[in-house]
């Protein structure tokens, strides 16, 4: 069993750390207090290689795969979240086309990822099917004028980058709205410039500003057949292509908890009480030490996801593992940001810590592409079903 990066990877490693301290840290209160999409920020990811990590070198990435994703999220997240999700928003919505889609799919839709040319968003949630997938009203028809096309209608919301894309993967039901069968949903690509498609009310969020999100509508927008994802009937792909995120994700929230300790940490160092420093103090200590540990309890967790994602091993047996890392990273996020701020005390509150910024952006962690009970639910089915098991 070995423990030790490739040196690709640590090349990799080193590569985003650097520009996370240089280009990303320097940004990232800018960019929370303006909510402004950075732009610059892009160009040196693009500049880098980096949007292109997840995608296989055939259709212009570097093949890196989810393992290098995730390594390159976590040096991104630790002084910002909304950087981070940049970089997340290279595979979400791509996902679902390199699981299943065709060659000319893959040709057409992926190389202008990879170079930063496109950008892409995912649509999946309602307003009423958020984790109750089924729940979704958005209806697609055959289209009379296009053989095999399909006509779309309803509203996505919560989607990620829904400003900036220029194209979408959506699911629709392809049978009756009310149907809860898993055949009657399927994964179409969206182009942005499609008649009948614009962005709707953008959310005013909590935290992870600087990326919009929002609503997508979808009033009577023709999909080629060219266009249909895999096949109709499809709601699997939708399951496979969230599993294989759970790494990802759970990168953000390792990457965020890395950051806060290390800003909490630098600043008991520094901050005089009782005529020493706060850092002599054991209960500080304490907290510190409890922290790194379950950083590298989650690093663990989420390396291994990583790993078995890229193996393809992001199937139902698989899913527990997958959902273990996206809960422990994402959880331990709001903890480590919780625990830094009241080591700064009153000054963690203000803005002219980070501390606060960590504590907003931690939160989203715990609900995007399944919540914690969501994780819970698959982990605990995992168990029950002896897909986790211990003899």
């Amino acid at each position: 069993m070995d423990f030790e990066l490739s040196d690709e990877l640590l090349a990799l490693q080193e590569t985003v750390r650097r520009i996370a301290v240089d280009k990303v840290a320097p940004r990232a209160r800018e960019i929370d207090q303006t909510g402004e999409y950075p732009r610059d920020l892009f160009e040196v990811f693009a500049s880098a290689g980096l949007l292109g990590l997840c995608i296989p070198e055939a259709y212009g990435g570097s093949g890196a795969g989810i393992l290098g994703l995730t390594i390159a999220i976590e040096e991104v997240a630790k002084y910002s979240n909304t950087a981070a999700l940049m970089l997340l928003l290279t595979r979400l919505p791509t996902g679902p086309v390199m699981i299943a889609g065709s060659t000319e799919q893959k040709e057409k839709y992926l190389p202008g990822i990879a170079n930063g040319t496109k950008r892409a968003a995912f649509g999946l949630s309602e307003p009423q099917a958020g984790s109750d997938v089924m729940g979704m009203r958005t209806k697609a028809v055959p289209d009379p004028a296009s053989k095999g096309g399909w006509i779309l209608s309803g509203t996505k919301c919560w989607m990620s980058g829904v400003v900036q894309a220029d194209w979408y993967t959506v699911f629709a039901k392809t049978s009756e709205v009310t149907s809860r069968s898993h055949d009657s949903i399927t994964a179409f690509i969206v182009e942005r410039n499609s008649d009948g498609l614009s962005v709707g009310n953008l959310d005013k969020k909590m935290g992870v500003r600087g990326v919009d999100t929002g609503e997508l509508l979808l009033d009577n927008v023709r999909v080629p057949k060219e266009n249909v994802i895999g096949e109709v009937g499809g709601f699997r792909l939708a399951m496979l292509g969230l599993n294989s995120m759970r790494p990802i994700v759970a990168a953000r929230g390792i990457g965020l908890a890395e950051g806060a300790l290390m800003y909490a940490t630098k600043y008991v160092q520094e901050r005089q009480a009782f005529q020493k420093p706060i850092s002599s103090q054991q209960g500080i200590q304490w907290e510190i030490a409890k922290l790194a540990v379950e950083v590298e309890a989650a690093r663990l967790l989420t390396y291994r996801s990583a790993w078995l994602a890229d193996q393809g091993k992001f199937t139902k047996e698989w899913v527990p593992y997958l959902s273990a890392a996206k809960y422990y990273a994402t959880e331990l996020a709001v903890k480590a940001s919780s625990v830094a701020l009241q080591l700064l005390g009153a000054a963690g509150y203000m803005e002219d810590h980070l501390t606060e910024l960590y504590y907003r952006d931690a939160k989203q962690l715990t609900i995007v592409e399944g919540t914690s009970q969501i994780q819970l639910g698959l982990i605990a089915r995992g168990v029950l079903d002896r897909d986790l098991w211990w003899d």
